[in-house]
């Protein structure tokens, strides 16, 4: 792969590798052990919605920072703050010291705030705006498969032999190891520190107003992604009660996986001959039909296929969409666009956190699987109304 041939890539693909793969090892764990510490849905659910507190209040701010910092120190720093943060689950051993948890995750999504929206920025930077983008954007859509397909049954298999306190471990040596990773690559030019953050802030929100494409991808990304949260937070609670445990859970993780596998070569070869809107838009119904397979599942038999559509489908939209954004905004801004995505991200998937569980209480979590179906075909009956993005952005 063309990408592969650009040093500087390969350094950021190897620690993202890395740190992606430390932390699926405990998307299956850390729920499960609050889980098992309470036995409340809620509880559990309340740990993917921690994770989420931090963009919805950081997120434009931190954005605006990325774009005004190295960005390749600011990735060095926040995955030297994630490495701290989850140190602090080591501690969390019985349900009275769950506030650890909630503390370790929040601080952790603090580094991701500073790091997702500085990787997204830096990575057109390193590889240009033409079709090595969406390679690189479909490498990496390969290793989050990669990463669900063994990270998470690794994890969930591991945590009952080498114990959870194991798997923490290998976390946080997997942030330091990105650290290396990224502080290897070359020193490029900072961002512009001439403007305040409030007037930063301002230009940044007013490209996203003027500019339909990147205006319709929140519009789509947020609403999508709050219905994929409100699944996500029942799925280990599901798979415990009605699939037979943490190992099956942990199966699903890596059906997921599979379907990243799938979709990803996929969806590098569509983007960039397909229009972004109906190839966004089908995506997301055919994530919508898989949803509502899983949550009908009765055993592995068919709650198997139905992850892999997900994960086939959702590498599409996660290829459309990033490729489309860092294509039509300029590299200065990237970083505040970037990170208002983030945050609609994080308000979505914080709301949907605390919703699905809630609403799967009242009702079920096959009614619950119904009502994100719904949401879901809404935003691609939105997504059609993207503009395509014909030329790479012109920096």
């Amino acid at each position: 792969m063309a990408a592969l041939r650009v040093r500087d890539f390969r350094l950021l693909w190897a620690a993202r590798t890395v740190s992606v793969f430390g932390t699926w090892l405990l998307v299956v764990a850390v729920p499960a052990h609050v889980f098992h510490l309470t036995g409340s849905v809620l509880a559990a659910g309340a740990a993917l919605a921690a994770e989420f507190l931090p963009p919805v209040l950081l997120g434009p701010f931190a954005g605006v920072l990325v774009d005004r910092w190295d960005r390749r120190r600011a990735m060095v720093a926040a995955e030297v703050l994630r490495a701290a943060a989850v140190t602090l689950l080591l501690f969390a051993r019985d349900p009275g010291d769950l506030w650890l948890v909630y503390v370790a995750l929040v601080v952790e999504s603090t580094g991701t705030v500073v790091f997702r929206p500085a990787a997204q920025a830096h990575l057109p930077v390193v590889v240009g705006t033409g079709t090595v983008l969406s390679g690189a954007n479909a490498l990496n859509s390969v290793t989050d498969g990669v990463a669900r397909l063994v990270g998470a049954p690794l994890g969930g298999a591991l945590v009952g032999v080498i114990g959870f306190p194991a798997l923490v471990l290998a976390d946080v040596a997997s942030y330091l190891v990105s650290a290396g990773l990224i502080a290897s690559m070359s020193r490029r030019a900072g961002g512009d520190k001439g403007s305040g953050v409030g007037d930063e802030l301002r230009a940044g929100l007013a490209f996203l107003r003027s500019q339909r494409t990147a205006r319709t991808l929140l519009v789509v990304s947020t609403v999508f992604l709050a219905a994929n949260a409100s699944l996500s937070a029942l799925l280990v609670p599901f798979g415990i009660t009605a699939l037979g445990g943490d190992g099956p859970v942990g199966l699903v993780m890596s059906g997921l996986g599979v379907g990243f596998l799938l979709g990803a070569p996929l969806s590098r070869v569509l983007v960039d001959r397909l229009r972004s809107g109906p190839l966004l838009a089908g995506a997301l119904v055919v994530t919508s039909v898989g949803f509502v397979l899983l949550f009908s599942s009765a055993s592995l038999i068919s709650a198997l296929p139905a992850a892999v559509l997900i994960g086939l489908a959702g590498s599409a939209a996660l290829v459309v969409t990033q490729t489309a954004l860092q294509r039509v905004t300029p590299t200065e801004v990237l970083g505040r666009v970037g990170a208002v995505m983030f945050t609609g991200e994080a308000v979505a998937t914080f709301v949907g956190a605390l919703a699905g569980p809630a609403l799967a209480e009242l009702t079920s979590a096959r009614t619950t699987a119904y009502a994100a179906c719904a949401v879901t075909v809404f935003a691609a009956v939105y997504a059609t109304s993207t503009p395509s993005v014909h030329q790479p952005f012109a920096s």
